[in-house]
């Protein structure tokens, strides 16, 4: 709860006017509590991840030619009926796991620093610690991800999540409920590495969702500004690892690919690449004829 009593106060104290965007957080969360702002984060989640798939769905069902030559496994087509029950699945364990983990991890998020305050941060640092926040996800995610991989943690945990052999969208969070609880340990780092405030929070937790999002939409668009992002892997990069399924030793990182790249976790990829364009050159064909996963 801000400890000011009227923007007059609040201004006096930082020694100047309040923004605008300043003047709405006042508006918004003078009466609210610290720990009632940070739980916010589940809202958004659940509000995002309900909004932001569907543009994919809507395409995928429509199955028009223009978008079905982008689609990375072009033999899998997911029902209506499969997507919702996906849809359902995932806000069952966001209402049953990630809600109640959000309530109890205030004391958590406050111990390390994460505040509610004035001033704003700027964009300049908003954009500088969710990028330290994206790195140590991706890279803590991707040791994670390793272990998830062997014969225990998939037989145990991580075979929930490869369920969809051909992702769809609505399929990003879909998973055993300890790979959640374990998974939230690299989202929670960079917060805990580098607090800043509340805002920055509740975005970094949507850009995580709107990035799974995209790279278990099945789509690789040529036009999408991701394409312009240095070592983004994006839905080519990680449809291939579900691709594979069960026995995949490539393409463990979430985000970007110098992971996959450094530690040679990618070398089946990259071949699979090679081999496709290949083919694409030699019979223009973008098929393979087993499971349908094709080259950019």
């Amino acid at each position: 709860m801000l400890p000011y009593n009227s923007i007059e106060a609040a201004a006096a104290h930082l020694g100047r006017n309040l923004t605008y965007a300043e003047t709405l957080w006042f508006n918004y969360s003078a009466d609210k509590s610290d720990d009632v702002l940070a739980c916010h984060n589940i809202l958004f989640l659940c509000l995002f991840f309900s909004v932001a798939p569907l543009p994919f769905v809507f395409i995928q069902l429509l199955r028009s030619p223009f978008f079905e030559k982008h689609k990375i496994q072009p033999k899998i087509q997911p029902s209506a009926a499969e997507i919702f029950n996906c849809y359902k699945d995932v806000m069952l364990s966001f209402f049953f796991v990630v809600g109640p983990l959000q309530l109890i991890s205030y004391p958590s998020v406050k111990a390390v620093g994460v505040h509610t305050g004035l001033p704003l941060p700027s964009i300049g640092e908003i954009s500088a610690q969710l990028l330290v926040y994206f790195l140590i996800e991706d890279y803590t995610h991707y040791w994670i991800h390793r272990f998830l991989h062997c014969k225990w943690g998939y037989e145990k945990i991580h075979k929930v999540h490869h369920h969809y052999t051909s992702p769809i969208a609505f399929a990003a969070p879909y998973a055993h409920w300890a790979e959640i609880l374990i998974l939230g340990i690299p989202s929670f780092l960079g917060p805990a590495m580098v607090p800043g405030h509340v805002t920055t929070f509740w975005l970094w937790f949507v850009l995580r969702q709107i990035e799974a999002i995209d790279t278990h939409s099945g789509y690789d668009f040529p036009w999408s500004v991701t394409k312009y992002i240095p070592f983004y892997g994006g839905a080519d990069h990680h449809d291939y690892h579900h691709y594979v399924g069960g026995q995949s030793q490539s393409n463990f990182a979430s985000v970007f690919t110098y992971c996959d790249y450094i530690y040679g976790t990618d070398k089946g990829y990259r071949y699979q690449k090679k081999a496709l364009q290949k083919l694409r050159e030699g019979v223009n064909g973008g098929e393979d004829g087993d499971g349908g996963f094709k080259s950019d």
